[in-house]
């Protein structure tokens, strides 16, 4: 059983016996390839939920309605990738061994791979939903495996050939676009065809992985790799309920690559903080 955390979302204070999910945070960002401070977007969404809401109107639902547990922020090895990794995939793995779901914020893309090693560990047949602006297939970042430039390619070596679907993507090196168009789909640019993507997958187990930096800049400037031509909030959320409505069987989330202190207004981090919100209400059942 985990503990409580002192600071929790707002309206994520359920009994962790009575949760149907549960929020974990992974504040790493050592393989940040441009601007850094992802490390501390899990606390700043914490935090700075107390500014929203907990009723959404686009759902009518009411994050009060539901058992939600946060569990806070890992504490993990900043110098060492691996044991950082390794203590992702061990709360995950707690986690789906009590039954429930987990939700990690992050933190940079990296720490997604920690969350799928459990998550496949449990369902062999997993299949990975993403949002990103960045394609993140590379087999490797100046010689690094373990890079958030990499986590999709190094998730792919878990899961396999057409296993992996990509949304909003509109960067990558052109060795990335060439290698993943034999073995992953990727949608450039928007959501086209995601729809009848997840509608192939019901039934079936899959993880949504959402990289903020989806969104465009104007919209989300704080984060480490802004890309312009990145799609707008309405849009991400009509993409994230159409995943959670889909009849697909979601078997763990991460939302990624917050970097409050790239954006002084605080405008991006309320803008993380509405995401996990409408993800968390897309995801519990009535």
């Amino acid at each position: 059983m985990l503990n409580k955390n002192v600071e929790t979302f707002l309206g994520c204070d359920a009994p962790y016996e009575a949760a149907q999910l549960v929020l974990y945070g992974a504040p790493l960002d050592s393989t940040t390839s441009f601007r850094p401070g992802a490390r501390f977007g899990s606390a700043a969404i914490r935090h700075e939920s107390f500014g929203l809401e907990s009723y959404s109107p686009y759902q009518d639902k009411d994050l009060t309605d539901y058992a939600i547990f946060d569990s806070g922020d890992l504490e993990l090895c900043f110098g060492d990738v691996t044991r950082a990794l390794a203590d992702i995939e061990a709360r995950a793995r707690t986690i789906l061994e009590d039954g429930k779901l987990p939700f990690l914020l992050g933190g940079e893309h990296l720490v997604t791979l920690g969350a799928v090693r459990a998550v496949a560990e449990k369902y062999p047949g997993l299949h990975i939903v993403h949002f990103d602006a960045h394609a993140d297939l590379r087999d490797d970042y100046l010689g690094a495996k373990l890079s958030h430039a990499c986590v999709l390619r190094r998730c792919w070596e878990l899961l396999g050939d057409g296993r992996i679907f990509q949304f909003g993507i509109r960067s990558g090196d052109r060795s990335e676009f060439q290698w993943g168009a034999g073995h992953v789909f990727t949608q450039k640019f928007g959501f086209d065809g995601l729809a009848e993507t997840v509608a192939r997958l019901r039934g079936q187990p899959v993880y949504l992985t959402v990289d903020l930096d989806v969104l465009d800049p104007s919209i989300f400037p704080g984060t480490g790799t802004p890309e312009a031509g990145g799609v707008s909030f309405q849009a991400l959320l009509q993409a994230l309920l159409t995943v959670c409505r889909s009849g697909a069987k979601i078997v763990g989330c991460d939302a990624v690559e917050l970097a409050p202190m790239l954006d002084p207004t605080g405008v991006s981090t309320a803008v993380a903080g509405k995401v996990v919100r409408e993800m968390m209400l897309g995801l519990c059942a009535d």
